[in-house]
């Protein structure tokens, strides 16, 4: 069975056995409506859970697929790329409004009681789909990922600026407070708990072998041979690194900052990562032509990574803070066993 498949299917498995009782409730209070929830600088209260979910951010989707409530989004939109297998039949019958961003219009007119986005700049203080105010005008309530605003400045135009490590217990609080908004404490105590297993089983596999390893998390680029948009040190890619106990090469504050070669060059990355998208909206965006420009670079091809190949592959959406983080914590432990070069 397909590697990704298989792990999906856990997923799918500790869902439906939350779904159906499986999972003791002793320890999952029900939900008193009225809800009041924090959710980055702002109260959100809901009166019931939430019947039509317009979800904006394919990591957002996802969780929600993972907690069961594939039968509560009405529209989605921001695609890197496929759907976790586990959901490409849920996600076939669901609308998409867009691949990127939607338009207000086109997600008020699912008529939806929640707007849940996965970030800031979508939906926020100078959001490109909607201000959290215009949407509360219309009573609907709005939802954004913690991993997105907590000790995290959003700038216009940008990924922004994460003033600490993110790490996955903002995630496992997302999941948390979805559950408890929509009153499937079960589900999403399931998923968390399935989730932190597997993190432990990757660090595990890797025994502290990968100390102050030198690894470089390249997403994209502009132009290909220009700067490079490199995992700074307090992102979800930075989290996996310091979690197996290997060394960013970047210090930067930035969530994706640009990056020269030159500069990467002097900290020689023993393992570059590259993320693999369908999106082609940079040049770099194809990871065969990353690694085209990597091995033919005359200063590129001078570092250890390339020299020897030490190239490991990850789907983009396992470099943002969401589910899909353990993934790529799974991805690169088991990248830097084949190669043979920890300690």
């Amino acid at each position: 069975m397909n590697l990704i498949i298989w792990r999906t299917a856990l997923l799918s498995i500790a869902t439906l056995c939350a779904a159906t009782g499986f999972f003791s409730s002793a320890h999952a209070a029900a939900t008193t409506y009225p809800l009041t929830i924090a959710n980055c600088g702002q109260p959100v209260t809901f009166d019931k859970a939430p019947e039509k979910t317009v979800s904006i951010g394919q990591g957002m989707t996802e969780i929600l697929y993972s907690l069961g409530l594939a039968d509560k989004i009405v529209g989605t939109a921001v695609w890197v790329g496929p759907v976790l297998p586990a959901y490409a039949e849920v996600n076939r019958a669901i609308k998409r409004l867009a691949d990127n961003d939607p338009s207000f219009e086109a997600v008020v007119g699912q008529e939806p009681d929640l707007v849940a986005a996965e970030f800031e700049w979508h939906v926020g203080a100078e959001g490109s789909v909607g201000k959290r105010e215009q949407f509360a005008g219309l009573g609907i309530r709005t939802y954004v990922s913690p991993a997105d605003c907590v000790a995290k400045v959003n700038a216009s135009g940008g990924d922004g600026v994460r003033k600490e490590l993110f790490t996955m217990e903002l995630i496992y609080r997302e999941i948390a407070e979805l559950a408890q908004i929509y009153d499937i404490q079960d589900r999403g105590d399931a998923l968390i708990t399935t989730l932190k297993k597997r993190e432990a089983d990757a660090v595990a596999s890797l025994a502290g072998t990968a100390k102050d390893l030198p690894i470089a998390f390249w997403f994209s680029s502009k132009e290909v041979q220009g700067d490079a948009f490199i995992a700074g040190k307090n992102s979800a890619p930075a989290y996996i690194l310091k979690t197996l106990g290997a060394r960013n090469v970047v210090s930067t504050e930035e969530e994706w900052p640009l990056v020269g070669w030159e500069t990467i060059a002097e900290a020689n990355p023993a393992v570059i990562v590259i993320a693999t998208m369908d999106r082609r909206r940079y040049a770099a965006d194809d990871p065969k032509v990353k690694i085209d420009f990597l091995e033919r670079d005359p200063v590129t091809s001078q570092l250890d990574a390339v020299r020897n190949r030490h190239f490991v592959a990850m789907d983009a959406q396992s470099m943002n803070p969401t589910i899909r983080t353990i993934d790529g914590l799974e991805t690169l432990a088991a990248g830097i066993k084949s190669f043979g070069i920890a300690e």
